[in-house]
């Protein structure tokens, strides 16, 4: 599902105009992910939660060419998946 779904999704099952539903998802993900960048993470329960994780630096090998190559540390954005959403996707 992309985002212009998840937009037409929850205008049809709402009584809110497209541009008020538009604008209230991208304040959600424009908020989760200030909260990722700053450290803090985001917790919706039932559903999962957001963070960023640290990487350390590692040697890399290019599949091609078998060359080495130094990757520098770096965050990631990561979700882990709460146990509500894990049990209803194994039943489906």
């Amino acid at each position: 599902m992309k985002k212009t779904d998840l937009v037409q999704n929850l205008t049809e099952n709402t009584s809110l105009p497209k541009s008020d539903v538009k604008l209230a998802v991208d304040l959600i993900i424009e908020s989760i992910t200030q909260s990722i960048v700053s450290g803090e993470g985001v917790e919706i329960r039932g559903f999962g939660g957001f963070l960023k994780k640290h990487r350390k630096a590692r040697q890399g090998i290019n599949p091609k060419t078998s060359e080495r190559t130094q990757v520098e540390e770096k965050y990631v954005p990561f979700f882990k998946p709460g146990k509500s959403l894990k049990e209803i996707v194994n039943k489906g």
